[in-house]
Formats: structure tokens, C-alpha cells, sequence
């Protein structure tokens, strides 16, 4: 079947669209900036059209020749008023989309009660989709698995504090699903035609259960008490504060199950039979020994941020402060520590000012070092790595990464590898367009670390890709 997806470079997509190749299924991707997908492994094998839902004039060339397509985008975290933007695109993707057989949408199961922004607007995305088009709308609870935003501030909170003093509602009862049964269902949707709304999940738990039940998979006590008089947006920024997740995005997960929010799974056993979800504990097993494997293949970190912008980066125009050194190792392996920075590894000299700039940049309201990285060697175009945002990657030659961090103006580090003689000669290279005064003293309150941080860094992973090699 020629099926178009949307939403590639996201959690669940970036998981789909190799299940989908493995099928059989002729693959075309409908993505703002192709340059997001590279280096994944697939990427050879789809075929890649450049558009955005918010711009209905890109999308009759994408969907010309398709079947079927999975809608899988929106713009919660993104600039604006999301709600808007959502029942936007949905109005223009149903206008271009009417020759497709099925549209299949990933939303969110409605809570008993009064809905979120995020969840009403996602329903509402589904009415649209429904409505006008032959159409499959799975609505979920959180999903569950290495690299999920659920998964990840339910990992971190667990590990990091020894009780939870938690808001109302922290018992209501919600109802996870495994990323590997959910992506299950969209791949066999394609099969059974359009279905209209099918709820799915696992049993039923709560968000005390959930942090309660990844404690006792790994071993730990985690008491969770309910405490009224603490209030949700409290919560969202002890979480922005205490795992890699941003407020941003931990105030609508957490206003998610500020009500019951479970599934009527009937439909999804009687049109799914062949689906069994696991059970929400071995989904934390199986995501935790992805993790430990170091095979985490999509994180909700390459969703967030804008398109990439490397292409508009003048550096004749720009403050620009550089070091070259050379290395007896080969490019591979300078390449390979390059890439190793940031995360868990730190950034190898000077991470104490790392780690003050990193916590200046969170209560600002950046996003500090928390986000970490998806994998502790491998950079994609488009993920996020601590402050950094990857713009471009070339394997073996060169890394550029766009300054997410709040500063007055824009920055960028680059590392650029080249054979030389016999061995590689490494380039580091950092980039400012300031704005203003501010702009210009904040560069060169950085001249000391370019002066020499960059080059006590050069020298370390110099030493670094010599063990590599």
C-alpha cells in the first residue's frame, strides 16, 4: 500500500515508518525540512516531500499517488495558541486529503470530567478528521517506552526523589499503553480499513501507580501521598526542575489525568483480536533494557524545536572564535568523542561552568542540561542535546549544533573533522549573532573558555579518539 506519514521526525512516527517498510508498504514522508531525517537508517528507502499542514498549498503534491495516510502531528509546545493551530492544519489536510481511502489519527483518551487544552483540542482534531474523511481515530493514554516523554518524567521523578507529595487526582485512574502494542494497532489499521474512534491501553493504574510501579520494577520504595493544598502547575515545575522534561510540556502530561482518563477497550479486542497490550510493568522492563542497550531509536526530544536553520547561518557576518588541533587518529574515531559530548558524559573540561550555565539557563525558563541526549555516541538532525538542538551531522566530518538556551541572540558550535597526514586535524568553531549591548558582553564574557577551554577540549578528545581508533 503507498502510505504518506506525517509526523516522522516524532516519537511514534520515527518508530513507524520501519515497521511500515518491514510490511511492504511504500512509504513517502511529508516532512517541513527533509535535512530532519537524515541519518536515520531508513531514510533511503521512503521517499521524502518537503511541506507543512499550516501550508495547504504543499500538500496535493505529497499526497498525490497515496492510499492511506497517518496523521500524526500537532502543535502542543509550539508557538501560538496550539488549539488554533491544530483545527487549522486538520481543516487543511481534509480539504487536500479526500482521495485517500484512510487517514488513520493518533489522539487521546477523553477524561471523566472536564477535558485539558491539550486533550480537547486532540479530540478535536479527531472530529475534524472524522468527519470529512474516511478515517481510523486511536485515542490513548500515556504511552510507555524508552525515550517517551511519560516514560521519561515518570523514570526521572522515580529516581531522583524518595516521596511524592502529590496534587489532587494523583490516584485518578489513568490507562498507559506500551509504545510497541501502540504501534502495533497503527500498522495493522491499514488492513482493516477506516474504523471511526477505537480506545486502547493496558490495565488500568494511576500516575501514583505508574511512579509506583517503575520503583518496584527497579527495586525501589516511592511513596506517593495526596496533598490538596499542592497544585498542578507546582508540580509541572518541580518536574521541568527535576527530569530532562520541560514545564512546557509536563503541564499538559500532568493536567492529562487531573481526571480519570481510561479506554472502552471492547472495539480495539474485537477488531484487534491478534493485539494482547503487555502489562504496564514489563512495558517499564522492556524500556529499560532498551535503555541499558543504548538502542532508544526515537526520543521526545527530536520533536520539539523549530525547523532547522543551519542554511541561514552567514558566518562572515557573525562573532566567530575557533581552535584547530591536530590528532594522530583516525577521522572516525575524532569524529565518534565529538559526538560523545554533552548528556551524561558532561563536555569534559570546565563542566562546573557547564553546569552553572545550565542552571542558569533553567530558571530563566531554558531548557539547562536536563533534556540530556537519546543515545550516548549517536546525534540525529533536529534532536535535542542539552541546550543544543543538532542541526546538521555528517558522520566522519562534521557536527553543527544551534544554542537553545536563552541568551541575547544566537549561537552555534561547530566540529569539523579532516583527514590530515596521518591522522585528523579537529576544528572547533563557536558563532554568535548577538542582538544588542547584552549581546555583544555576553560574547566576550565567553572569550575564556573559547580561549582555552576549547583548546584543553581539543587535546581531551584528541586523547579520547585514540583510544577509539
Amino acid at each position: 500500500m503507498r502510505v504518506l506519514v506525517t509526523g516522522a521526525t516524532g516519537y511514534v512516527g520515527g518508530r513507524l515508518v520501519p515497521l511500515l517498510l518491514e510490511a511492504g508498504h511504500e512509504v513517502r514522508l511529508l516532512v517541513r525540512d527533509p535535512a530532519r531525517v537524515g541519518g536515520r537508517p531508513w531514510v533511503e528507502r521512503v521517499e521524502l516531500a518537503a511541506g507543512d499542514v499550516l501550508r495547504p498549498e504543499t500538500l496535493g503534491p505529497a499526497l498525490e499517488g497515496m492510499e492511506a495516510a497517518f496523521y500524526l502531528v500537532h502543535s502542543m509546545g509550539g508557538e501560538g495558541e496550539f488549539q488554533e493551530l491544530d483545527r487549522r492544519a486538520a481543516g487543511h489536510w481534509v480539504a487536500a486529503a479526500r482521495g485517500l481511502s484512510h487517514t488513520v489519527y493518533l489522539g487521546g483518551l477523553l477524561p471523566q470530567g472536564l477535558a485539558s487544552d491539550h486533550l480537547s483540542s486532540r479530540a478535536e482534531v479527531g472530529e475534524i478528521l472524522r468527519a470529512g474523511l474516511p478515517a481510523t481515530e486511536f485515542r490513548a493514554g500515556p504511552v510507555v517506552g524508552s525515550g517517551s516523554a511519560s516514560f521519561e518524567m515518570v523514570r526521572y521523578l522515580a529516581e531522583r526523589v524518595p516521596f511524592f507529595l502529590a496534587p489532587r487526582g494523583v490516584h485518578n485512574a489513568v490507562q498507559p499503553i506500551g509504545i510497541g502494542d501502540m504501534l502495533g494497532y497503527l500498522v495493522a489499521s491499514l488492513e482493516k480499513g477506516p474504523q471511526g474512534v477505537v480506545e486502547v491501553g493496558t490495565e488500568r493504574s494511576s500516575f501514583g501507580g505508574m511512579l509506583q510501579g517503575y520503583a518496584e520494577v527497579r527495586g525501589l520504595r516511592r511513596p506517593v501521598w495526596e496533598v490538596p493544598l499542592v497544585r498542578p502547575g507546582f508540580c509541572a515545575l518541580m518536574v521541568g526542575l527535576l527530569t530532562p522534561i520541560p514545564r512546557s510540556l509536563a503541564a499538559p502530561l500532568l493536567e492529562g489525568v487531573a481526571h480519570p482518563v481510561v479506554a472502552d477497550t471492547t472495539r480495539a479486542r474485537q477488531i484487534f483480536p491478534e493485539i494482547v497490550p503487555l502489562s504496564y510493568r514489563e512495558c517499564v522492563r522492556r524500556a529499560l533494557e532498551r535503555i541499558a542497550a543504548e538502542d532508544v531509536e526515537t526520543s521526545w526530544r527530536g520533536a520539539q524545536g523549530r525547523p532547522l536553520e543551519s542554511r541561514r547561518v552567514d558566518w562572515a557576518g557573525l562573532y566567530r572564535a575557533s581552535c584547530s588541533h591536530f590528532v594522530e587518529a583516525p577521522p572516525a574515531a575524532l569524529f565518534r568523542a565529538c559526538s560523545s559530548l554533552g548528556g551524561e558524559q558532561g563536555y569534559r573540561v570546565w563542566n562546573w561552568a557547564w553546569r552553572l550555565r545550565g542552571w542558569i539557563d533553567q530558571w530563566l525558563g531554558g531548557p539547562g542540561l536536563r533534556r540530556g541526549r537519546r543515545h550516548p555516541y549517536e546525534l540525529l538532525p533536529g534532536e535535542a542535546m542539552d541546550v543544543w538542538r543538532v542541526e546538521a551531522v555528517e558522520p566522519g566530518r562534521r557536527l553543527f549544533l544551534r544554542a537553545e538556551m536563552k541568551l541575547p541572540g544566537r549561537a552555534w558550535l561547530s566540529f569539523e573533522v579532516s583527514p590530515e597526514g596521518t591522522g585528523s586535524r579537529l576544528v572547533i568553531t563557536a558563532l554568535m549573532e548577538p542582538h544588542g549591548m547584552p549581546g555583544w558582553l555576553y560574547w566576550w564574557s565567553t572569550y575564556p573558555y573559547h580561549r582555552f577551554g576549547f583548546r584543553q577540549l581539543a587535546r581531551v578528545l584528541g586523547r579520547e579518539a585514540l583510544t577509539l581508533a
